[in-house]
């Protein structure tokens, strides 16, 4: 089978997205398809590509037409709000680089956004199958943005309304949609009316033999000695909650000293974590790694996993937590009470709640025993439950059943 995944964010890219696409290729291709990945080239977002095919389309050529054509006089609505212009004339100029390169040659296509979603459905050919993953809400986090200083507008209502409906057209178009836990299904069907006839729930793989040998690959230690090692591993973003963690680590050093924090990771809200630390000094304290490339050494030499995400769906740091028999701790949004058993495979406390992060923190430094405990059954279940084998199966049976579901559609229209 010809296989493309395809998405409307960069390959590769920061997050989780793109380590679920590299190695899902990786064990399709195993199986004998062929598989090809699409996405944006460069955080600008100037040109779309295929890398395996040595395709590519310069997108910056075409916003200026795009802008030119749907003018604010002719399509005032398209100009109204800026969150919602940025990410439509991208679209747009997605689906035109799309329509460039050329996807008719794929039996099916497996799209890992809404953005993505809605642009390829309106360019695939009449025998080719789309299954859709969708790995976060848009719409949620778009929500949330609006509500911030730097987003706040008249006209934001104008802009969730288009939010909410990319969200439903992204869960609806494809033959299948695929999410990783209960929370998005009830989140799709109820709040967006997607029917759930469409949805399956297939969590996600992860490469636990690779995962397994990088922890143990001997190395330098950056541990100080005599300190406990928080780590937190991510993309620093507002949406992240690190103001939280900051805010219960500023209170923490009244308390205990024999700790420091580790931030590993990059992201455009880096300057403003920054400057957070820095005025609740905690300079000595918290460590920003930058974007790494040995994250299974950096967390075989830490204590505890510290997560505190406002929005957030199933996170693969959580899983390289869980892999490495860490003690965690996240707060319980969207997903993540799905991934943590409280008091059995971590700690949960409430979104944005600074006074239970910390409690917390407190508890799994003070208690040697509790936290080894809880990282020791958190690694007994990661490793029986992020089978990589067993999504890429369950994946391959569903992209049979959509290539049959297409062709029965095919035939009924021809009817």
């Amino acid at each position: 089978m010809r296989i493309l995944l395809a998405t409307y964010w960069h390959v590769p890219h920061l997050g989780g997205v793109w380590p679920y696409m590299e190695q899902l290729k990786m064990r399709l291709e195993a199986q004998g398809h062929h598989v090809d990945t699409l996405g944006y080239g460069d955080i600008p977002g100037s040109f779309v590509h295929m890398p395996s095919q040595g395709k590519r389309f310069e997108t910056h050529h075409v916003i200026p037409l795009l802008e030119a054509k749907l003018n604010a006089s002719l399509y005032p609505s398209l100009h109204c709000n800026p969150l919602m212009h940025y990410n439509e004339f991208r679209r747009y100029a997605f689906e035109l680089a799309v329509a460039a390169i050329g996807i008719d040659s794929y039996d099916l296509i497996h799209t890992q956004d809404v953005f993505s979603t809605v642009a390829i459905n309106r360019l695939r050919s009449p025998g080719t199958a789309l299954v859709a993953t969708i790995h976060g809400c848009v719409a949620h986090e778009m929500r949330h943005h609006m509500t911030t200083d730097l987003y706040r507008s008249p006209t934001n209502p104008i802009a969730q309304a288009y939010y909410n409906r990319i969200e439903q057209l992204g869960g609806s178009v494809g033959e299948y949609t695929v999410l990783a836990n209960q929370w998005m299904k009830t989140n799709l069907t109820q709040e967006f009316g997607v029917p759930a006839a469409n949805l399956k729930v297939i969590h996600y793989g992860y490469d636990i033999p690779k995962f397994m040998a990088q922890l143990h690959v001997p190395g330098p230690s950056y541990r100080p000695p005599g300190q406990k090692v928080i780590t937190y591993t991510g993309r620093l973003t507002e949406i992240k909650g690190l103001k939280y963690l900051l805010g219960a680590l500023a209170r923490l050093r009244y308390v205990r000293q024999d700790w420091v924090c580790w931030l590993i990771g990059d992201g455009d809200g880096r300057q403003e974590v920054e400057q957070q630390c820095h005025a609740l000094g905690l300079g000595d304290k918290v460590c920003f790694w930058g974007a790494r490339d040995d994250i299974p050494s950096m967390l075989a030499q830490s204590d505890l996993f510290v997560l505190p995400s406002l929005i957030e769906n199933q996170p693969m740091s959580v899983i390289e937590a869980q892999l490495a028999g860490k003690a965690i701790i996240t707060s319980d949004a969207g997903g993540l009470p799905e991934m943590t058993r409280h008091r059995k495979t971590g700690l949960l406390f409430p979104v944005g709640d600074e006074e239970k992060l910390l409690q917390a923190l407190q508890e799994l430094l003070a208690d040697d025993r509790l936290r080894e405990k809880l990282g020791s059954q958190v690694k007994e279940w990661a490793h029986k439950h992020w089978s990589l084998d067993t999504m890429t199966q369950s994946m391959s049976e569903l992209y049979g059943k959509a290539v049959e579901k297409r062709k029965r559609a095919m035939q009924l229209v021809k009817l």
